[in-house]
């Protein structure tokens, strides 16, 4: 296994070792790039707060993503245009974004350049901390083309700070309230950890918007997304080319057909870019450190490969 690569994730050693074939010597799926469609970035690691189950390891401690600079957003942004790549979609993850120092002035170069910008944020102190410079945002650029998808991880009070912590759903609920009586266009993403069926949690949370007062359909997918859970503990099934077919999934149905996520690691000069928004700190999908070297194919050698995208049908992109 590479250095770096995910050592701490499968409880069968044997499983996701070799790129190519699996622990069964069966050939390995893999994805390619039909075209980039919506390119990430992960603004940094920190978060002002630590859930218990994070899909990035992000708190208040953690670092191993260092904020993403404005020129490097700039590089990229401009190797779209020189090479004429098809993108349209920008999306920003964490941590939690507002954080970077950078980031409003990353936003305001976003948005000058045409493109639908997607904000994954949990509403909270550090966006609160940004309402006159969101103003000014919105003030210059107008909200057609810019979302923000709020994490609320169930719909009721007790379990949500169950997951994030005491505390922490009146600053949401502030959040997400200023958002949309302000006119800023967001949708939510909630959590399965609590093993409800679908039609539950969205009768929950429609209940929960109406309540609340927003215009937000939770039967509508765009609007509310429901993550699958990733359980380090458990052990998952390997994608092999035969799954395809088995499955009845398409690999250009997968995210790491149509995106790519950039990162910048802690002690790194340089940005790299990964295939998608759930391997920032493994280093063996490390594809280049521009869009042109990241654009041959991905092979599926990771868990969260099966078990968020092929199994759980999930994608982070709009």
């Amino acid at each position: 296994m590479p250095e770096g690569a995910h050592d701490h994730l499968s409880l069968n050693a044997h499983k996701f070792c070799d790129p190519y074939t699996t622990a069964k010597g069966e050939p390995r799926a893999s994805v390619a790039l039909g075209q980039l469609d919506t390119l990430w970035f992960n603004t940094g690691s920190l978060c002002n707060i630590t859930c218990a189950h994070c899909y990035m390891e992000s708190s208040p401690v953690k670092d191993d993503l260092a904020y993403l600079r404005r020129q490097d957003v700039v590089d990229f942004l401009t190797e779209i245009k020189r090479d004429n790549l098809p993108t349209r979609s920008i999306g920003f993850t964490g941590g939690e974004p507002f954080m970077n120092p950078d980031f409003l002035a990353i936003l305001d170069l976003t948005l000058k350049r045409d493109f639908q910008v997607l904000v994954l944020t949990n509403a909270m102190k550090p966006l609160g901390q940004k309402y006159q410079d969101l103003l000014d945002l919105k003030k210059h650029h107008g909200t057609e083309a810019l979302t923000f998808r709020v994490s609320i991880d169930h719909f009721s009070q007790k379990l949500h700070e169950q997951e994030r912590g005491e505390n922490t759903w009146g600053a949401m609920e502030s959040g997400v309230k200023w958002l949309m009586e302000h006119g800023f266009q967001i949708n939510i993403a909630g959590r399965t950890l609590w093993h409800e069926n679908e039609i539950t949690s969205r009768k929950g949370y429609q209940a929960l918007f109406d309540a609340w007062g927003l215009a937000i359909d939770a039967y509508n997918l765009e609007h509310l997304v429901l993550f699958p859970e990733m359980d380090d503990t458990q052990d998952v099934p390997e994608i092999t080319t035969a799954c395809w077919d088995i499955l009845g999934v398409r690999p250009d149905a997968q995210m790491c057909a149509s995106s790519r996520m950039v990162v910048l690691r802690k002690g790194d000069q340089s940005a790299k870019v990964t295939p998608c928004t759930l391997l920032p700190y493994d280093t063996a999908f490390d594809l280049g450190e521009t869009l042109s070297q990241a654009a041959g194919d991905v092979q599926l050698n990771h868990p969260h490969c099966a078990k968020f995208c092929v199994l759980g049908g999930a994608s982070c992109s709009a």
